[in-house]
């Protein structure tokens, strides 16, 4: 598996979180459970996309630029989980902020695979492309499991 699979798999992940929590109602247990997995799935993600995808990214001029424009989206995403958890989960408030953040979360999907997937894949070798998908995933596994 090359980390393009990887980020995919978790991508698609997300996208289904995001689109479930937004047809929740209240302040359900459903509601709480799916923006709880989003959440974890998120940080987790962010993390370790960050680490085994965009550090080795920034460090070759093609990729840069990308790389940070993406890190900097995943601050954007980390303030809208913030907001959310700050407002009253029945609220009207909180089902508005839940759209801004899918609709944000969905560009920046499909920003990076359209947009930073293809050129990273000429900067990556396929050394590259599969040593990182392994420490991306074991990065993975070790933040939703602790």
């Amino acid at each position: 598996m090359t980390i393009f699979e990887a980020l995919r798999a978790d991508h698609d992940t997300q996208r289904t979180l995001v689109d479930l929590l937004t047809k929740t109602e209240g302040d359900s247990d459903g509601r709480n459970e799916l923006f709880g997995r989003l959440k974890r799935e998120l940080s987790a993600h962010a993390a370790a996309e960050e680490r085994y995808f965009y550090v080795p990214l920034m460090e070759v001029d093609l990729t840069q630029e990308s790389a940070r424009h993406s890190v900097a989206e995943h601050k954007e995403l980390d303030d809208f989980v913030e907001k959310l958890e700050s407002y009253d989960m029945g609220g009207s408030q909180w089902l508005q902020t839940a759209q801004e953040l899918s609709e944000r979360l969905l560009h920046h999907l499909d920003e990076e695979e359209t947009e930073v997937f293809p050129v990273a894949g000429k900067a990556l070798t396929d050394d590259q492309k599969d040593s990182l998908a392994d420490g991306y995933r074991a990065d993975m596994e070790r933040h939703k499991n602790s």
